[in-house]
């Protein structure tokens, strides 16, 4: 249990330096607008003038409802046909007109004005006179070119007629004009040469809806926004948030380059090696396992790629890309200890980065630590939706909560509604990623953990069958290595399944150890105390080999390597010494196994010796099982087995109080039932 140093292997700094480089190549080269406020508080600042102009950005009411009123009105379309004029110029050049022959040329002149306008049915223009929908105009397209005219500009065939019939009347002033108009054919000659398009009339108001303004006017440069000590208002805040909008998409940078290149590589530095001092006190081991330290760096970096590119393409966007999974990646591998430190520093890019990068970070946060929590209980099937619904309640709650402290205009936004639902239910989309991160860094994520931990898997089956008191010494092991894990905060599933799995290798020869036992066949009557003691040792290499064929993770075969470490055969050893052994020939009496390196395989190593001495108690009294658990524990850490490990003396001392509350409570006294009368009746 020595103090842990800094690791100097170079190869734990080289994947930090190639972050730290790529996150000063994509951190953002534009300055942020560096002011809080909010409606109905004071400016607390110098008074804010323009630098540029600007315009002025309508709110979400105000564009919502030019958008419903774009909707809401209809614009007709028209084709104008040149024939049908053509066609009526011919008809009336033709027309017999009678003795009223002056009446030919001011007909002509009529139609042409007419037809230079254009004619509509009759039913259409009654249909736009009285449709609610339009507001009096339409669309005439004449050759290749379409104009937008009021509608009381065309003609009618009927209105047509009436201009028809006062030309007439004009020519020839003592004729019946409604008899030459009649009789000359002149009636039949107006046909409507304006046909209406539905298709492009569609189209046309698709448009119109889509392409509403999102802003109104301009503020010119120099003009005063608002005064040090003003009260913003709604306008005012509208005219800030126009002019944030604009500064933190056109204001470059103005300042020396080179200044701005080390305030970025500051920043990044900084960030880096926060990144690595929440390794190292949270889990400095991480470092002895290169593959989960690579796989931190790569969800750091992830996390901070994903936020600077965002804050370059759309900002909006930071409210659907779903950073809880960055705290679901984590929890598969790692105690909730290190995934809270890595999350929490994870989000870090994009609190630098995004324009509302407080309010982000804060709802994030909260999301994952619930994230992190829920997904305990829901994450089999459907269930994980379950945790994706309460994701997508936690950041709404949290950002309407933001909303409410600003003012209630901005709550109904329904798009970044939309994005945190779709955010969050991405999470489910995403998760699946994690079989790839467990293949690519050949780690085992807590699922796989829990799927080993199924004593239906065909390994264990094999236990329980040909070894089956070692089957139950493990489930009991198990149960008494959960409680001491779970209390100072170490890999539960991981230490559920080593505990499992670790005495798997006395399948081989079940009868040489005592909880396997045939009543009255007694395996090592016949044998010496060292052949005996290798007997029992084989065990662990005989483990080996049966995990190694049946594709038992390499984690789980180091508890097999460890529970038992460098420790001996005591009682086989103390037989060997009593019969008058050579003191200085004892190495066949010592496991050749490794010490416990993790707290998972310490935990392991004390559970597995505790559970084998408790059976051998005459009496199970508080007392009794004290001095067990304490010569026990204290035993394995005077010969050294936990000095390679990073447990502390204080977390030793809390799987001593766990093991005796747990050994108590598993052995105690119970009541003893007086035997019963044979007289005596129901």
């Amino acid at each position: 249990m020595e103090k842990y140093s800094l690791p100097r292997k170079l190869r734990i700094y080289i994947p930090l330096m190639c972050i730290f480089l790529l996150m000063v190549f994509l951190m953002p080269r534009s300055p942020k607008f560096n002011y809080d406020y909010s409606k109905g508080s004071p400016w607390m600042y110098e008074t804010m003038v323009a630098q540029f102009d600007f315009p002025v950005i309508k709110t979400d009411a105000e564009f919502g409802a030019e958008r419903e009123k774009a909707w809401s009105s209809v614009t007709p379309f028209y084709r104008h046909d040149p024939l049908v004029g053509a066609m009526a110029a011919d008809a009336v050049a033709s027309a017999d007109f009678g003795e009223y022959e002056k009446a030919r040329m001011a007909v002509s002149s009529a139609l042409k004005n007419i037809y230079a306008k254009g004619v509509l049915p009759d039913r259409k223009v009654h249909e736009l006179a009285m449709d609610g929908t339009s507001d009096g105009m339409i669309y005439i397209q004449k050759e290749m070119r379409a104009e937008k005219i009021p509608f009381t500009e065309v003609y009618d065939v009927a209105r047509a007629g009436l201009v028809i019939r006062e030309a007439i009347a004009k020519a020839c002033p003592h004729c019946n004009a409604d008899s030459v108009y009649a009789a000359s054919g002149v009636s039949s000659v107006i046909v409507p040469d304006l046909i209406y398009d539905q298709q492009t009339t569609d189209l046309i108001h698709k448009e119109n809806v889509y392409y509403v303004s999102p802003t109104r006017g301009v503020v010119k440069a120099g003009q005063t926004i608002v005064s040090k000590g003003e009260i913003v208002t709604a306008e005012i805040e509208q005219l800030l948030d126009s002019y944030k909008a604009e500064y933190d998409r056109s204001v470059g940078y103005d300042g020396p380059r080179a200044l701005q290149w080390a305030g970025n590589s500051v920043i990044a530095f900084l960030l880096v090696v926060v990144l690595f001092f929440a390794i190292y006190y949270c889990n400095c081991t991480i470092f002895d396992s290169y593959n989960k330290y690579l796989y931190i760096l790569l969800i750091f970096t992830i996390s901070a790629v994903v936020s600077f590119a965002v804050a370059r393409i759309d900002p909006s966007m930071f409210y659907l890309v779903p950073f809880t999974l960055i705290a679901l990646y984590l929890q598969a591998f790692f105690t909730r200890k290190t995934v809270f430190a890595v999350y929490l520093i994870s989000l870090l890019p994009m609190l630098i980065s995004a324009p509302d990068g407080v309010e982000l970070y804060i709802m994030y946060v909260v999301a994952g630590v619930v994230g992190i929590f829920v997904f305990d209980h829901f994450n089999k099937g459907w269930l994980q939706f379950v945790t994706a619904f309460i994701v997508f309640v936690v950041l709404l709650a949290v950002w309407a909560a933001f909303r409410i402290s600003d003012g209630l205009g901005s709550i109904g936004n329904y798009r970044v509604i939309w994005h945190l639902a779709l955010g969050a239910f991405m999470t489910v989309a995403g998760y699946p990623m994690i079989y790839l991160f467990e293949k690519t860094f050949m780690l085992v994520s807590t699922a796989k953990l829990v799927e080993l931990s199924d004593t239906s898997n065909k390994l264990l089956r094999m236990l329980a069958d040909k070894a089956p008191g070692t089957f139950q010494h493990s489930l009991q092991v198990m149960n008494l290595a959960d409680a001491a894990a779970r209390a100072i905060d170490a890999n539960v599933p991981l230490v559920r399944a080593g505990a499992l799995y670790h005495d798997v290798g006395k399948i081989c020869n079940p009868q040489c150890f005592t909880e396997n036992e045939t009543p009255g066949v007694k395996y090592h009557a016949g044998l010496s105390p060292k052949e005996s003691a290798q007997e029992i040792i084989r065990h662990v290499s005989d483990g080996l080999s049966l995990a190694e064929k049946h594709n038992i993770p390499g984690v789980l075969k180091d508890f097999i390597r460890t529970h038992h470490g460098t420790t001996s055969t005591a009682f086989f050893l103390s037989r060997y010494l009593a019969d008058g052994g050579d003191p200085d020939d004892v190495a066949a009496f010592y496991y050749d196994g490794t010490k416990p390196v993790t707290k998972e395989q310490v935990v392991l190593m004390v559970c597995d010796a505790v559970e084998a001495a408790s059976r051998s108690l005459k009496d199970y009294s508080r007392e009794s099982i004290s001095e067990l658990v304490d010569r026990i524990v204290d035993g394995k850490s005077d010969e050294g087995q936990f000095s390679d490990s990073d447990i502390s003396l204080r977390e030793i001392s809390t799987i001593k109080e766990v093991l005796k509350s747990y050994l108590q409570q598993m052995y105690h006294s119970r009541i003893v039932y007086p035997k019963r009368k044979a007289a005596a009746r129901k």
